[in-house]
């Protein structure tokens, strides 16, 4: 029951400090005259954590509940594998960058560290009971390549892009589905590595 406590806290805490984080970003480009609500949450970071923020509140209602439900399940793990994404492709390939999503610095750390290292711990130390297989899990890759095309297209039609990797201006389309390959690649295996933890144990809650 204590640990149930604490996890249920650490997930409220986590997901009122995303929200915050949020917030304060769109507080203080708006302040600078800079915001622009199509461009803003247009970012894979802000969608990702929106969505994060959200899976979190709801998972903690569920634990809550004291039920294990195979769709909050399925939530975690998308929410886990994209903010995993952000995690790792912010320091590679946009830290440094002017990028208008970081205003507040604090901001950034939080959207692009704190958020994604607490999903990620948030799943492998309670990791579902319930099995979700890698070719279940699949699912969670619909979001990601929806958003490339996405970016794409409304990047051509409106002559703006989130990410400079997604622009093909800079290194051509070629640049931009290498780019787009290789993370593709590496959510799948991070997809796999997710789900391999999955299943195992005796349920200490009733599963749906």
């Amino acid at each position: 029951m204590r640990s149930a406590g604490m996890l249920i806290g650490y997930r409220v805490f986590f997901a009122l400090l995303g929200f915050a984080a949020i917030v304060t970003e769109i507080a203080t480009i708006v302040e600078r005259n800079r915001f622009v609500p199509e461009r803003f949450f247009s970012y894979f970071t802000i969608q990702s954590n929106s969505f994060a923020v959200a899976v979190l509140l709801l998972s903690a209602l569920a634990l809550a509940g004291g039920r294990e439900h195979r769709l909050v399940s399925l939530l975690r793990g998308a929410s886990t594998l994209y903010m995993a994404v952000v995690g790792m492709v912010f320091p590679l390939l946009l830290a440094g960058l002017d990028v208008p999503l970081t205003a507040v610095p604090w901001d950034n750390v939080v959207l692009h560290y704190l958020m994604p290292g607490a999903v990620v711990v948030d799943w492998f130390i309670a990791t579902p009971r319930v099995r979700i297989s890698p070719r279940q899990a699949l699912v969670w890759l619909v979001f990601p390549l929806v958003y490339v095309v996405y970016s794409l297209v409304r990047g051509s039609l409106v002559n703006w892009y989130p990410y400079p990797f997604l622009d093909p201006e800079n290194k051509g389309y070629v640049g931009v589905g290498v780019v787009t390959v290789g993370i593709a690649l590496g959510s799948t295996a991070l997809l796999w590595l997710l789900t391999a933890f999955t299943g195992r144990g005796t349920p200490a809650t009733t599963m749906r």
